[in-house]
């Protein structure tokens, strides 16, 4: 697959990297020379220096011979023309990244498509509905939704007084029969080997464990799993980034009492204009003190956006330690977040990755409407829409020799989640979860090509 990416910065170089892993044909264009060294550097791509709205720099790139072109520049405007022009050039699919969310949330009414765009997006929209979301699910770890949660992934550790723990896969089916779920990944405490579970497969104590499940069968996880759902309606948020800002005017529509600090007076009193249900403090949330004055304690959930990492993870380290039930840290560095399990902080989440699993959905093969990387493990959740050609089209899963470093998490047949065990027949149209290792998911897509 031919790709273009414009734009070598945080996002652009993360995608290039990610997407020269899995031996694509990745160009990548920018004005900053130090950018693109870097990018030259380390990863297998070509390279190009220049603007990336010129029709000339278009045309060495080859782009009437893409099959995608990804614009995410710092500019808006660039991103949204070079897409517009790619497309006039004979470029097959062109996604652009967006600051103003105003635009995703009128995409419908403007009708992006007829101007070239096929599909905008933005990190810091993506992240606050994250945060949203693991609001939500409040006793979980990391949480997805499939088709507005007919489908649901769910991530947690499971407790010395998990009903999982010391029983197998298959022990478990037996003694609840009526549970909704179905075990995806699993990773050991205090190990970075992710297993993909199988009937034999034994829960421990201290297990990072992510299930698929319908409607409803979270409540059946939460008692089972040892854990009770935490009700969440007070939440501080420090900073008041693209990120805080959205995410607390998400929150305040959502009536959770919402309290915001920003260090930038003029920033903080923006917000507060906008958002009059929230309330809005000038101050640097670094200051500790500050933090126990506006009552840390009392709240049920801190979210740290600043734009520096170690400042996010540091406050959310207080706040769990003042008792605060939800910490959720916005992280650049990859580093990080690679430790989110081990450091105390319930979720770290990463703009940069959350923007590359959107945009990989259009690089894998099959028809893939949905993807994610489950957070600190090495695997990744797929969703893939059955035709008629499929391999697995009127095959039963259980005659379908799937790799056992894969998983089918669950089915959405006519926009219903189920549960699909081994004699469930896939037929045309259905929607079909996947969870695999690296090392399966060509093997994967190959079963839905």
């Amino acid at each position: 697959m031919k790709i273009i990416i414009a734009g070598a910065g945080e996002v652009g170089f993360h995608l290039a990297k990610l997407l020269s892993f899995e031996s694509q044909d990745i160009t990548l264009i920018d004005t900053d020379r130090e950018s693109l060294a870097n990018a030259d550097t380390h990863l297998d791509i070509r390279v190009v220096r220049g603007d990336a709205t010129s029709i000339s720099v278009l045309q060495d790139s080859r782009v009437a011979e893409t099959d995608l072109v990804i614009g995410v520049t710092s500019s808006e405007t660039t991103n949204i023309t070079l897409c517009v022009l790619a497309k006039e050039l004979g470029a097959k699919r062109t996604i652009a990244r967006i600051s103003n969310t105003e635009f995703i949330e009128k995409k419908d009414d403007v009708g992006f498509s007829k101007f070239g765009i096929d599909e905008l997006i933005s990190p810091e929209s993506l992240a606050s509905d994250e945060i949203e979301l693991l609001l939500n699910q409040s006793a979980f770890n990391e949480s997805y939704e499939f088709e507005e949660g007919e489908l649901t992934m769910i991530g947690l550790s499971l407790s010395g007084a998990s009903a999982f723990v010391g029983k197998t896969v298959k022990e478990v089916a037996k003694i609840y029969p009526d549970l909704k779920y179905v075990p995806i990944a699993l990773q050991r405490f205090g190990t970075q080997y992710t297993i993909i579970p199988r009937g034999d497969t034994q829960f421990k104590q201290g297990d990072q464990v992510y299930f698929t499940t319908v409607k409803k069968g979270n409540e059946q996880i939460f008692k089972l799993s040892g854990k009770s759902k935490q009700d969440i309606k007070n939440v501080m948020i420090l900073g008041g980034s693209k990120i805080g800002y959205k995410t607390a005017k998400d929150l305040c529509k959502a009536k959770f009492k919402v309290k915001l600090i920003e260090s930038s007076r003029e920033k903080a009193f923006e917000i507060a204009d906008e958002i009059p249900s929230c309330l809005v403090i000038n101050g640097d949330g670094r200051n500790v003190d500050l933090l126990l004055e506006e009552s840390l304690e009392d709240m049920d959930a801190f979210i740290a956006v600043t734009g520096n990492s170690e400042t996010n993870i540091m406050s959310c380290l207080v706040a769990k330690s003042k008792g605060v039930k939800k910490t959720i840290a916005l992280v650049e560095n990859m580093d990080y977040f690679q430790l989110s399990h081990s450091i105390g902080i319930d979720t770290l989440i990463n703009k940069k990755l959350l923007a590359a699993n959107n945009i990989f959905r259009y690089v894998r093969k099959g028809e893939v409407v949905a993807m994610t990387k489950l957070n600190n493990m090495n695997a990744e959740l797929l969703e893939f829409m059955v035709s008629s050609h499929s391999k697995v089209c009127n095959k039963k899963i259980k005659d379908l020799h799937f790799p056992d470093s894969a998983i089918i998490g669950g089915v959405v047949r006519d926009g219903v989640g189920i549960i699909a065990l081994g004699d469930f027949e896939i037929k045309q149209g259905d929607r079909v979860v996947v969870c695999c290792l690296p090392q399966s998911i060509s093997k994967v897509e190959k079963l839905f090509v």
